[in-house]
């Protein structure tokens, strides 16, 4: 895991067209905004975790003819 400081304002890049730049940090809570491609999915870790819930649900329902 890459650890970094970074102050308002501030970005961090991934590959060549993934941005995300510090809005504000108060209180133990950052902002962060989030500048990625349309076909790349961004979600918050437990909305991410549904998802794959549901799908896995999904794909056993369809194998199992439910």
């Amino acid at each position: 895991m890459l650890v970094l400081t970074r102050a308002a304002g501030e970005e961090i890049i991934i590959g060549d067209d993934i941005r995300i730049k510090i809005l504000a940090s108060s209180g133990g809570q950052v902002r962060l905004g989030i500048a990625a491609p349309r076909a790349v999915e961004v979600h918050r870790a437990e909305i991410y975790k549904r998802l794959v819930l549901e799908r896995e649900r999904s794909q056993c329902a369809a194998n199992t003819g439910r």
